[in-house]
């Protein structure tokens, strides 16, 4: 699975004839993925760290003199929705980088076009520093979301070149992520998922062993394929979560009114199966930290055999962390994703915490695969989370790229790697 035939932002940066910089005065289109979490009220935005990750490959297309065009979706709109423009992530962007940022008011058409073409590029000797043009919500229009090649054309007439730097975003088929990209003679890969890339690789071509997996989440059947995947090159694998009520179920255990996905006992035992057939030790809680429900302010902790009536299994127990622990202890590789509990709120945040401090110091290579994982290792502490060698931006798009399957985005900027 290697990647080393898709062109970087450096290569570009080099041109046809490796030149230096060939990006100067280029219009430069960059995807990246600003999906950023708002505050219902104030739309304020709660986590940037979305908007920091990409903030190396803006940075180098700007020093290289090129005119940057930010293009971004920001959560579900069903057309034009003035509380999901992107107009709070171009003032946090402003602030980030101290440059300014023009949002026209749409991200197609002439709007764009002027902004575009009046941008200020880094030059020496200027007044004023160089300015970037962020194009307004990408999935106001659906043709992002349907791939449409007429919207990927209005896309393209922006730009010059194509930089692709949100792997959150590179296992979808939407237009700015696949059609775009074909439509463009030069383009490549950013900083962000140069280095997703590297990391993932080397969990899926050459994991050094004992790999131990660490899932959670709320379902197993958001994660059969990974599991499968992972029963190939795993030693072992430790899940919690709300996950780990349904294999409980299906090992005959009362969760009470815990979430069991009913209709997946059979698939559980079934995992189950193949993780012996395989040699791959499945470590399951042994007790629980319980609640009346997800608004309990207080937990209890219970063997998982013993759940009081009316109670909601909400994070693993003690033992469980210890037993977990124990795995992780030689672990050479680690791969996380899911966290262990409902670890926004204090009473059930423990299992989930610990297991992260641990992990941050195990001497081996460790991955959170973004999504709820990288949210409750940045709520644990920076110093967790510095203590991890790759913290993904893309939970989808890491757990899809360890599940072998074919990404979108990937094989747009590999049609379009130059010789």
């Amino acid at each position: 699975m290697a990647h080393s035939d898709i062109v970087t932002i450096q290569q570009l940066q080099q041109g046809p004839l490796e030149e230096g910089g060939w990006l100067a005065n280029k219009r430069v289109f960059i995807r990246v993925d600003f999906n950023v979490p708002l505050d219902k009220k104030t739309r304020a935005i709660t986590d940037d760290s979305r908007i920091r990750a990409a903030l190396p490959t803006i940075r180098f297309a700007v020093e290289a003199g090129a005119k940057v065009i930010l293009a971004s979706h920001l959560g579900r709109p069903k057309g034009r929705d003035e509380k999901l423009s992107l107009e709070p992530v171009g003032a946090r962007l402003a602030e980030l980088t101290g440059w300014e940022v023009h949002l026209p008011e749409d991200c197609i058409g002439d709007a764009p076009k002027k902004v575009i073409h009046d941008l200020r590029v880094a030059s020496a000797g200027q007044r004023g520093g160089p300015q970037l043009c962020l194009l307004e919500n990408l999935r106001f229009h659906e043709g992002e979301e349907k791939n449409d090649e007429t919207f990927a054309r209005a896309l393209a007439e922006l730009c010059d070149v194509y930089v692709d730097d949100a792997f959150g975003a590179m296992h979808r088929a939407h237009a700015s992520v696949d059609a775009l990209p074909r439509l463009v003679k030069d383009r490549g890969m950013g900083m962000l998922v140069a280095a997703e890339l590297r990391a993932l690789a080397r969990l899926v071509e050459s994991p050094e062993r004992p790999y131990v997996a660490v899932l959670g989440g709320a379902k197993v059947s958001d994660k059969i394929d990974v599991i499968e995947a992972l029963l190939a090159r795993c030693s072992a694998i430790c899940i919690g979560g709300a996950m780990a009520n349904t294999f409980l179920a299906a090992l005959g255990r009362n969760l009470q009114r815990s979430l069991v996905e009913s209709d997946k006992l059979a698939l559980a035992r079934s995992l189950l199966s193949k993780a012996d057939s395989a040699g791959v030790k499945i470590h399951l809680p042994v007790d629980v930290v319980v609640g009346a429900g997800v608004d309990a302010t207080e937990g209890q902790v219970v063997p998982v055999d013993a759940l009081p009536a009316g109670t909601m299994a909400l994070d693993i127990g003690p033992k469980t962390v210890a037993a977990y622990l124990d795995a992780l202890g030689t672990a050479r590789t680690v791969f996380w994703n899911g966290p262990m509990g409902l670890f926004e709120s204090a009473p059930f945040a423990a299992g989930t915490f610990e297991l992260a401090r641990a992990m941050s110091k195990v001497d081996g290579f460790t991955v959170i695969g973004g999504g709820d994982s990288a949210a409750a290792v940045n709520q644990a502490g920076e110093e967790i989370a510095a203590g991890f060698d790759h913290i993904s931006t893309g939970g989808g798009a890491s757990l899809e790229f360890i599940e072998g399957k074919r990404m979108p985005g990937i094989e747009a900027l590999r049609s379009g790697a130059r010789p």
